[in-house]
C-alpha cells in the first residue's frame, strides 16, 4: 500500500508542484540566512535602492537589505507555522480521539469545550492577549495560535473515530484487554494516518496566515523578522506611496506562494489517498 501511494504521489502534479514550492522556500529560509554576511537590521547600503546585482531585493528607507530580511523572515514564518500547526494538531487529535472513542459524558464534556473555543473570535482573543501580555516571541505566538486553532480538527477527528470504534478489529482489541490509549494509538490512529496528515497541512497554512496577520498589525514577535513584520514596516514607512514595490511585494508573494502551495499539496494528497479521486 505504501509503494502504491508513493507511485500515485509521484504522478500527481498538484502534489509534486506544491511540494517543490514549499521545499524551495523552506531551504531558502533554513540555508539562506547562513549565506548572508549581515543581519537583517544592519544598515548595509544606500537608502531606497531598487533591486540590483548587489542588493537583489533592494533596500529599505534606512538602507537595510530587503533580501536578508526576506530570508530571515521565511525562517520565522516556517517556524511559527510548524509549531502552531503541530500544537493544534496534537490538541485536536487528543480531544477528537478521546471524545470519539469514549463517547458518553466524556464526549459531551469535550464537545462543549470544543464548541466554546470554536465560537470564540480567535483573532480577537489573540489581539487582546498579544497586546496586553507584553511577551512577544515566535514561541509564544505559536502557542496562542495552536491553542485556538484546534476545534475544527477535533470535530473532524471525532467524527472519523466514531465510524472506526465499532469496527471488528477494534472490538477484538477491546475484548483482548487492550487499554484505551493503546487501542487509539495502535488500531484507530494508523487507519486515519492520511487524514491526520491532511489536517496538519491545513493547520500549518492556517498558522502562517494568522501569524502574518498579527505581525502586519504590529502584534507579532519583536525579537525576530518575519514576512508579516516586513509588510508592517513597509506600510508604516510608506513604501507604497514612495514606489518601493520591492519592499512589500516579496513578503506578500512569499506568504501567498507558501499558503497556496500548501493548499495545492492538500488537494493532491486527497487525490492520492482517495482512490476515487486518483489521476490514472
Amino acid at each position: 500500500m505504501r509503494s502504491e501511494a508513493l507511485h500515485f504521489a509521484l504522478r500527481n502534479r498538484k502534489l509534486v508542484a506544491g511540494t517543490v514550492v514549499v521545499a524551495v522556500f523552506l531551504v531558502a529560509g533554513v540555508v539562506g540566512p547562513m549565506t548572508i554576511g549581515h543581519k537583517p537590521a544592519d544598515y548595509v547600503g544606500p537608502a531606497m535602492a531598487p533591486p540590483s546585482g548587489e542588493f537583489w531585493f533592494g533596500t529599505t528607507t534606512f538602507g537595510q537589505d530587503v533580501f536578508a530580511q526576506f530570508l530571515y523572515g521565511l525562517r520565522s514564518t516556517f517556524l511559527v507555522g510548524v509549531l502552531g500547526g503541530v500544537l493544534a494538531s496534537v490538541v485536536g487529535m487528543v480531544v477528537g480521539f478521546v471524545a470519539g472513542y469514549r463517547g458518553g459524558w466524556v464526549d459531551e464534556l469535550l464537545t462543549v469545550v470544543t464548541n466554546i473555543v470554536l465560537v470564540l473570535p480567535a483573532l480577537v482573543v489573540l489581539l487582546i492577549v498579544n497586546a496586553y501580555l507584553g511577551v512577544r516571541s515566535v514561541g509564544v505566538q505559536a502557542l496562542f495560535i495552536g491553542l485556538t486553532s484546534w476545534p475544527w480538527a477535533a470535530r473532524a477527528i471525532r467524527a472519523q473515530t466514531f465510524s472506526l470504534r465499532s469496527r471488528d478489529f477494534v472490538d477484538l482489541a477491546r475484548l483482548s484487554g487492550v487499554r484505551t490509549p493503546r487501542i487509539i494509538l495502535r488500531e484507530i490512529a494508523p487507519n486515519m494516518g492520511s487524514y491526520l496528515f491532511l489536517t496538519f497541512t491545513l493547520l500549518f497554512g492556517s498558522s502562517i496566515l494568522i501569524a502574518a496577520s498579527l505581525d502586519f498589525i504590529g502584534l507579532g514577535p519583536t525579537d525576530s523578522v518575519s514576512l508579516g513584520l516586513m509588510l508592517n514596516n513597509a506600510a508604516r514607512w510608506s513604501a507604497l506611496q514612495l514606489g518601493m514595490w520591492w519592499w512589500f511585494v516579496p513578503p506578500g508573494a512569499g506568504i501567498t506562494a507558501i499558503v497556496g502551495a500548501l493548499y495545492v499539496m492538500n488537494v493532491g494528497l486527497d487525490e492520492v489517498f482517495n482512490p476515487k479521486l486518483r489521476e490514472m
